[in-house]
C-alpha cells in the first residue's frame, strides 16, 4: 500500500533530482520503501546500488555484479568519468563507516564535479546513520521520511484487520489505536499489530497499554527523546497557585484547540520555569502533561550534540518532528541554560550550539502544531536574551522557596503518601515554623527520613517527634545557598517574572 507520506517523498526526491542537486542522503532503516520509491521514480535511468554487505550489486536482485575487491573506493574507480556515470542514479546503503575515508571523499568530489558540469547523474545514500564529512557538506542535500498522519495510520490498521480478517474495530477505538501510534513508522506500527494480535486473536482497547510500551521503547531507542510515564498530578504539588491557575486556562485551549482557535484564540506555545534545584520544577513538566492528558516527552539536549558535520541539527530535527508527530503532546526540556552554553563565544562546538539555538527559536516562534514546550531552568539569568522576548513562551514564571502555607501542603502530600493514617495525628502547623528556607525537596527528604527511621525501630507509627529530629538533621537549600538564592530571587522580581506562587 503506497501511502501519502511515500507519494511525498518520492515528489522531493524527483525534485532534486530533476534540479541536479549532486547527492541526497535519505536518513531512514526502511531500504526497501525506499527501494521501491527510487525504482517507481525510474526516470529511464540506470539504477545502480552499493551496499556494505555485497559491494556492488543489481539493484533490483541484489545478485553481486563484481568479482574483485568490493569496497566503495574501488567501486567509485568504476564512475569517475561523464560516460560511465551519465544518467545514472548511484545508490549507496549503509557507507556511514566509510565515507569519511579520504580515498572515498576525493572519489564522491570527483563525480560531484561531473554532475554540476552538466552531467545527468545523482548520488542516492540511504542510511540510517545520518554521517556527513565536512568534505561533503555543501554537496548533500538530507532527505528524510515524513511521519504517517492519524488518516494514514487508520488506513494501515484497517488495512491489518482485513488481511486478517478481523472484525472492524468501532471508530472510536480505531481513533484511539491511531493516536497510540503517532510518531511510529509503518514498520514499527506493523509489528505492533502483530505483536497485539498475537496475544488474544484480536486488537481490543487492552492492546492501547502494550502499544504504549513498546513505543516508550521505541523512541528510547532512538536515543533522543524519553517518552515519561504520568503518574504525577497537580495535586501532588504543593502550592504554586499562579502558576496553577494559568495552566488550566491553557489546559482548556489546549483539549479544544479547534473551537479554541475558531474563538480566535492562538495555539499555546509553552512556558519557561525558573528555580532554584528542588522547587519543583521537573514535577510541574510532569503534572502539566496530566493535566493536558497527553504524553510527556523529555528532551535531552545533550544527546543532540554529534560528532560529525550536520549530525546535531538534523538530530534537532528529528527530535521537533517527532514531537510534532507525536503531537498533541507536552515536550519537556530540563535545564535549558546547560543547552545553550557558550553561545556567541569561539570554536566549533559553539557554532553548532549557535546553530541549534537559531534552529529552537526559529521552530518555538513558527510552531503550529500542538506541541507545549515545558523549559525548565535553575538559572534564566544565564540564558540568551533572544530566548526571553515576547512570542518565544507564552510566560514565564519563577519559583521561590515555599511559603508557610505551601510547605504545610508539601508536608501533607508527602505524609498522606506514606503514611496517611498518622497524618491526623501530626502536628503540621509545628513542623511548618521549623522549616523555614526549605526547599520542596529538602521536605520530602525529611518525611521520608522519618518513615525510614520509624520503620527501622519496629514503630507502628510516625510521630511528630521523628519529623522534627529528620529536620533538626537537614541541612536546608537556604543553608547551603543563601546568598545566591537570594540574588537569583531578586534578580526574577526586577525583571518582573511572575512569581507561580501567590
Amino acid at each position: 500500500m503506497e501511502i501519502q507520506m511515500q507519494k511525498r517523498l518520492i515528489k522531493k526526491i524527483s525534485q532534486y533530482i530533476d534540479a541536479g542537486f549532486p547527492i541526497l542522503y535519505i536518513n531512514s532503516f526502511e531500504d526497501d520503501k525506499i527501494d521501491s520509491m527510487i525504482e517507481e521514480l525510474g526516470m529511464g535511468k540506470e539504477i545502480l546500488e552499493w551496499n556494505g554487505a555485497k559491494g556492488l550489486v543489481d539493484f533490483k536482485t541484489k545478485n553481486p555484479q563484481l568479482t574483485i575487491s568490493n569496497s566503495l573506493a574501488t567501486v567509485l574507480d568504476l564512475f569517475l568519468s561523464k560516460d560511465e556515470i551519465e544518467r545514472k542514479i548511484m545508490v549507496l546503503k549503509d557507507i556511514h563507516s566509510c565515507i569519511s575515508e579520504p580515498e572515498v571523499i576525493a572519489k564522491l568530489k570527483i563525480i560531484v564535479n561531473l554532475i554540476n558540469q552538466g552531467t545527468d547523474a545523482t548520488i542516492i545514500i540511504i542510511s540510517s546513520v545520518l554521517v556527513i564529512p565536512p568534505e561533503l557538506e555543501k554537496y548533500i542535500t538530507i532527505l528524510e521520511m515524513d511521519y504517517l498522519s492519524v488518516e494514514e495510520i487508520k488506513a494501515l490498521v484497517r488495512t491489518f484487520m482485513e488481511e486478517n480478517q478481523l472484525p472492524m474495530i468501532k471508530d472510536e477505538l480505531l481513533n484511539e489505536f491511531a493516536v497510540s501510534f503517532k510518531g511510529l513508522s509503518e514498520f514499527e506500527i506493523c509489528n505492533l499489530l502483530a505483536l497485539a494480535y498475537s496475544d488474544d486473536g484480536e486488537l481490543t482497547r487492552k492492546d492501547l497499554g502494550l502499544i504504549f510500551e513498546q513505543k516508550q521503547q521505541t523512541i528510547k531507542k532512538a536515543g533522543i527523546l524519553d517518552m515519561i510515564p504520568l503518574k504525577e498530578s497537580m495535586d501532588d504539588i504543593g502550592g504554586l497557585d499562579n502558576l496553577k491557575i494559568w495552566l488550566k486556562k491553557k489546559a482548556k485551549v489546549f483539549q479544544n484547540i479547534q473551537a479554541a482557535e475558531a474563538f480566535g484564540v492562538d495555539m499555546p506555545k509553552g512556558v519557561l520555569i525558573a528555580g532554584i534545584p528542588g522547587c519543583g520544577k521537573s514535577l510541574s513538566a510532569k503534572a502539566i502533561a496530566h493535566l493536558f492528558d497527553v504524553p510527556l516527552l523529555r528532551l535531552d539536549m545533550g544527546r543532540l550534540m554529534g560528532k560529525y558535520v550536520g549530525e546535531s541539527e538534523a538530530n534537532m530535527r528529528r527530535a521537533v518532528a517527532l514531537a510534532e508527530a507525536i503531537s498533541p503532546c507536552v515536550l519537556w526540556i530540563d535545564e535549558l541554560e546547560k543547552a545553550f552554553a557558550g553561545i556567541g563565544s569561539n570554536g566549533g562546538s559553539a557554532e553548532v550550539t549557535t546553530r541549534l539555538f537559531g534552529y529552537f527559536l526559529t521552530w518555538l516562534q513558527e510552531k503550529s502544531s500542538p506541541t507545549f514546550v515545558v523549559a525548565t531552568a535553575n538559572d534564566i539569568t544565564k540564558l540568551p536574551p533572544e530566548l526571553m522576548r515576547k512570542g518565544r513562551f507564552d510566560e514565564i514564571f519563577y519559583i521561590g522557596l515555599p511559603t508557610s502555607e505551601e510547605r504545610k501542603c508539601i508536608f501533607e502530600i508527602h505524609i498522606k503518601k506514606r503514611r496517611p493514617s498518622d497524618l491526623k495525628k501530626i502536628n503540621i502547623g509545628l513542623l511548618t515554623g521549623r522549616t523555614d528556607g526549605f526547599s520542596g525537596a529538602d521536605i520530602e527528604g525529611v518525611v521520608k527520613e522519618a518513615v525510614e527511621s520509624a520503620f527501622s525501630e519496629n514503630r507502628k507509627e510516625v510521630t511528630t517527634a521523628d519529623l522534627v529530629h529528620a529536620i533538626d538533621e537537614t541541612n536546608s537549600l537556604m543553608g547551603t545557598m543563601g546568598d545566591s538564592l537570594k540574588t537569583l530571587m531578586d534578580e526574577y522580581k526586577k525583571r518582573k517574572y511572575k512569581n507561580a506562587a501567590r
